[in-house]
């Protein structure tokens, strides 16, 4: 703690104790608010003083003498505050002497417009809500309203999410807009006759995706668990069950790095639909992401990140195969592994001096080298919504083969702006040709890919009683909301991302 914030904390201490000393309760229990800032400056009418009762927080505050101005900020917006010796009482005007910026107060009075053409509330009774002992970071006020200094830094922000929040209306919005996602994919699947369940968090196994998991110990069970990586096991058991449409809004945790797409805690949306193949989910995410956007924005255009984005259907398909050839200029039908090691060499992201072995091409096993081609020669080039369709066999082990070439499968990602925000699949439902990939996997593990799934024999005895054809989807909310909101990092939309120590 700098000097300076120590002082600014011990002055706030002190007017604590004398507001306790005028018998101020300077933590309230509860107010009885009337209206919103918003609501208060639109029941405003000329020639009219309607009573209000408004709460907030006090984000500026300017006095002169026997009068004071001041803004409280609420969730709705802000508004104005005039306080009167007066009119409020000597009393309450010496408890308004010891407020501070950050403090919480109620304010009950008549809106009116000063002669300076503002909406503002002529207080006749105060009330201290809560004091705030540590000055917020708040910015200067101009003259001109606009803000200097503050909160600015990144990392402090995302440590310190609850002042950023206080004194940031902007980022506010961030978070209202990812309920407003959250609630219109509920909407959108459960119109359509999907059901909403819950899968388990803590699994003796983690599978559903190529990751690396976050282990922890059961004491009662002395065993080893996992955070699930996935939920997609667990929810097609719910299909062989009879459960014909199910999805699951949820957590998955990945150990992995971080950077500005990924968090090692982020929520995942999976359906599956049974009698349903890829092709099926295709219009089913162009539908929910369509509607979305104009249900959100009033248009299928948006600018974002200095590009127009067009959202209306139908979205181009393109084949795997075909981009890796078009962008990197290799034919994996024909291409070695020392081909594609020769092509990532120049363009790894290894940071100099680690001496990782799993960090290093040479060590990759080949279904590690194809989807790291893919991801440094083709994803960048991918701008504007669009599926890459039938992905080799070797990198999707919960896919069906595809229809008329058993070295593909009937697997789609769709991307935006670069990168992915959705994978799904036509599911593998052939318990032999399942155990035979899982255990294709398993030799992948020991060649080095430590990101390999493993054999789960329960979910294999599951599909021997029957899965019906399946139609799946996984979709990355927090990298739909980064797009939707304009945020070039996962960590603006996450409320509390993962941070290293302070």
């Amino acid at each position: 703690m700098t000097e300076e914030r120590s002082f600014l904390e011990a002055a706030r201490r002190e007017k604590l104790e004398q507001l306790v000393g005028l018998g101020v309760a300077p933590f309230a229990y509860r107010y009885d608010r009337t209206h919103t800032a918003q609501q208060a400056l639109d029941l405003f009418r000329e020639g009219e003083e309607p009573a209000v009762s408004i709460a907030g927080r006090l984000v500026a505050l300017r006095g002169h003498g026997k009068t004071t101005f001041a803004h409280v900020a609420d969730q709705s917006g802000r508004i104005q505050v005039y306080a009167k010796l007066d009119e409020v009482g000597a009393g309450s005007y010496d408890m308004i002497k010891l407020l501070d910026l950050g403090d919480l107060v109620g304010v009950e009075g008549r809106v009116f417009k000063t002669k300076t053409g503002e909406v503002t509330v002529r207080a006749r009774t105060v009330t201290l809500l809560a004091k705030a002992l540590r000055p917020p970071p708040i910015g200067k006020e101009d003259a001109e309203g606009e803000q200097h200094g503050g909160l600015k830094d990144p990392e402090l922000r995302y440590r310190q999410r609850y002042a950023d929040l206080a004194v940031h209306p902007e980022v506010r919005k961030v978070f209202e807009l990812r309920a407003r996602v959250v609630s219109f994919i509920r909407r959108f699947l459960d119109d359509r006759g999907y059901l909403e369940v819950e899968t388990p968090v803590l699994q003796p196994l983690y599978g559903g995706a190529m990751a690396r998991p976050f282990t922890t110990h059961h004491n009662a069970l002395d065993r080893q668990l996992y955070l699930r990586i996935a939920t997609e096991l667990y929810l097609k058991r719910c299909i062989v069950g009879g459960m014909e449409r199910v999805y699951e809004i949820g957590k998955d945790f990945r150990n992995e790095g971080m950077d500005r797409q990924h968090n090692p805690e982020f929520t995942m949306l999976e359906s599956y639909e049974a009698y349903s193949d890829y092709t099926d989910i295709m219009r089913l995410v162009e539908d929910m992401i369509t509607g979305l956007v104009q249900s959100l924005f009033g248009a299928h255009t948006i600018e974002r990140f200095g590009h127009s984005f067009e959202f209306r259907a139908p979205w181009p398909r393109k084949a795997y195969l075909e981009l890796i050839r078009e962008h990197a200029g290799l034919d994996l039908g024909t291409a070695t592994d020392g081909d594609l090691r020769a092509f990532l060499k120049p363009r790894s992201h290894r940071p100099a001096g680690s001496a990782d072995p799993a960090l290093d091409p040479v060590n990759w096993p080949r279904t590690k080298l194809m989807d790291e081609v893919f991801k440094v020669a083709v994803e960048p080039r991918l701008e504007q919504p669009t599926f890459v369709v039938d992905y080799p066999i070797e990198i999707s082990p919960l896919a069906k083969p595809k229809r008329g070439d058993p070295t593909l499968t009937e697997r789609f990602e769709l991307f935006v702006n670069g990168h992915e925000l959705a994978n799904a699949f036509s599911e593998l439902n052939d318990p032999d040709d399942q155990r035979r990939r899982f255990e294709a996997q398993l030799k992948a593990r020991e060649a080095g890919d430590d990101e390999a799934q493993q054999l789960d024999e329960d979910y294999i005895r599951a599909l021997e009683y029957g899965m019906p054809p399946t139609g799946g989807l996984g979709l990355g909310v927090d990298r739909l909301v980064m797009l939707l909101a304009g945020e070039a990092s996962i960590r603006d939309v996450i409320l509390f991302p993962m941070l290293r120590p302070e």
